[in-house]
């Protein structure tokens, strides 16, 4: 919306600016405009990591901006341009400054996180003592190798994506890259995968996820899907729960279609009537919800590592390795010593219900 000011404005004209995308001197410069800053003398004193929105745990690392995919639902492009990476050794610096600063969790972001490095030609830059290429399977390895918890988010399902699940399996005591992947499927029928203009090969992803969890066996795959896609039938729509069942994905959200102004799918086949969208949205979830009922109920007696987020007097709200914060499960952890957020803790897992688990820490 920061790329199209006129049409906040026009509505709302009290607005007093409206930036772009990672404008940050613009945005401190629309404040000074309405406020002036009163002379600080110890304003050089923020911290090394800079300030940041999430609690002192966890961070956010950015590694590119924009996006060279073209999917029928998406203006992300129009707004933000193509792919711009990061250099890695710029993207590792901001890790090292953030883990330093005891950011104990990192989640790497980005509109297209395993299309890093394909608009610099994987370039080389300096890190340390060597020179690191910029392509995920190398950042990656060198995020893991910070002492913090590493999770890959917004990865397009690239045939390369195979290669980090060999630095998942390996693990590296309480740091290194989790077994973990956020992939957006968004669909499983082959013609509205098309009309997405997204990979309709679902049948080939099916086995790469089964050769995913030989590999290691830990993995957990989150995604998000969209019903209620211009032309979508029932007989999709049943597709897509079929393929639920088979994939058995460990954490899942739904959208429902909107139209969005200037995005290319609002002209591709008939609008499913929004009462339709509304009962798939609610069979969609119902499906998921067993299937995350189902796997969660397999952890009931093992002992998992989490990560504190929020302390209480008796139970504290923590995450395992397949929980991203926010969007995903929680664990409740009882303690008979008080626990702070960003501790790490084993828990011996006694109960599950369709999102989250609940045990005591051992």
């Amino acid at each position: 919306m920061g790329a199209e000011p006129e049409k906040i404005t026009g509505r709302y004209p009290n607005v007093l600016a409206v930036t772009g995308p990672q404008q940050y001197e613009t945005v401190v410069e629309a404040v000074h405009r309405a406020a002036p800053p009163i002379h600080d003398p110890f304003v050089d004193l923020v911290p090394p990591q800079g300030i940041k929105l999430t609690p002192r745990h966890y961070a956010y690392l950015k590694i590119s901006e924009g996006c060279n995919n073209r999917c029928t639902f998406c203006i992300i492009p129009k707004l933000r341009g193509d792919l711009v990476s990061r250099p890695a050794a710029d993207v590792l610096r901001e890790a090292e400054r953030l883990v330093a600063a005891g950011v104990k969790e990192l989640l790497v972001i980005s509109q297209d996180t395993s299309a890093y490095g394909l608009d610099i030609k994987y370039a080389e830059s300096k890190w340390k003592d060597r020179a690191v290429r910029a392509r995920f399977i190398d950042l990656t390895r060198e995020l893991g190798s910070l002492g913090a918890w590493v999770r890959l988010h917004y990865v397009y399902p690239y045939p390369h994506v195979d290669e980090v699940i060999g630095l998942m399996a390996e693990g590296q005591g309480k740091g290194g890259v989790l077994p973990y992947l956020d992939i957006p499927f968004q669909h499983a029928s082959p013609d509205v995968l098309k009309r997405m203009k997204r990979p309709a090969a679902q049948v080939k992803t099916l086995d790469r996820i089964k050769r995913w969890r030989a590999d290691c066996p830990d993995l957990t795959l989150r995604s998000t899907f969209i019903v209620g896609f211009p032309g979508e039938t029932e007989r999709d729509f049943e597709m897509l729960l079929e393929w639920l069942d088979e994939a058995e994905l460990d954490r899942v959200g739904c959208f429902k279609y909107e139209p969005v102004e200037g995005a290319a799918a609002n002209d591709l086949g008939a609008p499913v009537p929004a009462d339709v969208t509304e009962q798939r949205w609610h069979r969609f979830m119902a499906h998921q919800q067993a299937i995350s009922k189902r796997r969660l109920k397999h952890k009931v007696g093992k002992r998992i590592e989490v990560i504190v987020d929020e302390a209480g007097p008796t139970v504290a709200k923590a995450r395992s390795k397949a929980d991203a914060p926010e969007i995903d499960g929680l664990v409740y952890v009882k303690s008979r010593k008080p626990l702070k957020a960003g501790d790490f803790v084993t828990v011996k897992v006694e109960k599950s219900d369709e999102y989250d688990l609940h045990g005591s820490a051992v």
